[in-house]
């Protein structure tokens, strides 16, 4: 147990509890304090385990479940607070919680502590999935402007997009041939990446 991971425990429960107490009142204010506990303890524990030198393998596959439940409690009780929102925050949440989540576990096949340093696996795929600017896009946009405007053609068609880059590093991830990490038991039927024995 780190405090990077006592921080994402922390921030996952408040998120959960502002999430659930806006959507049973039908409060934009606590729906707002959620995504913002979810935001803020996101920057606060990957900041924490930085600075603390305390980054783990477990402690980021932590932070990526935690983000996802976290994300979901959010939408959902949005798209409960306005229902006009249901199918872009359906798309969005197909987006995030399936294909994200794989790509974003996909570092455990590679000896590095976390997504964030997968530009040492592949430089594209880090580029448009887990550098500043992919993380600011895959995740605030479409947050930031679901919130502001409320215009579900335009969040339900920037969810398509995200849908189809995500479509594509999953394309691309598929194509680096994923190592099978030493220790891991093989089954006959499975086929070794090139150069693996």
């Amino acid at each position: 147990m780190t405090w990077a991971t006592v921080i994402t425990a922390a921030r996952t429960i408040a998120t959960l509890a502002f999430g659930v107490l806006g959507a049973q009142q039908h409060s934009l204010t606590l729906l707002l304090a959620a995504l913002g506990a979810y935001w803020i303890g996101d920057v606060a524990d990957g900041f924490v385990a930085r600075r603390m030198g305390c980054e783990t393998r477990i402690g980021a596959t932590l932070d990526i479940m935690c983000d996802r439940i976290s994300a979901a409690v959010f939408y959902i009780s949005f798209a409960w607070y306005d229902p006009t929102m249901v199918v872009p925050v359906a798309i969005y949440l197909l987006e995030f919680m399936v294909v994200d989540m794989y790509l974003s576990l996909a570092f455990l096949a590679w000896p590095v502590s976390s997504p964030n340093y997968f530009h040492l696996i592949n430089r594209r795929l880090w580029m448009w999935n887990w550098s500043k600017a992919g993380k600011a896009i895959n995740s605030a946009l479409f947050a930031v402007l679901m919130v502001w405007t409320r215009d579900a053609l335009l969040v339900g068609t920037i969810a398509t997009v995200l849908l189809g880059l995500k479509l594509t590093s999953f394309m691309w991830l598929l194509k680096l041939q994923m190592p099978i990490p030493a220790g891991c038991v093989r089954h006959s039927s499975e086929s070794l990446p090139v150069g693996v024995s």
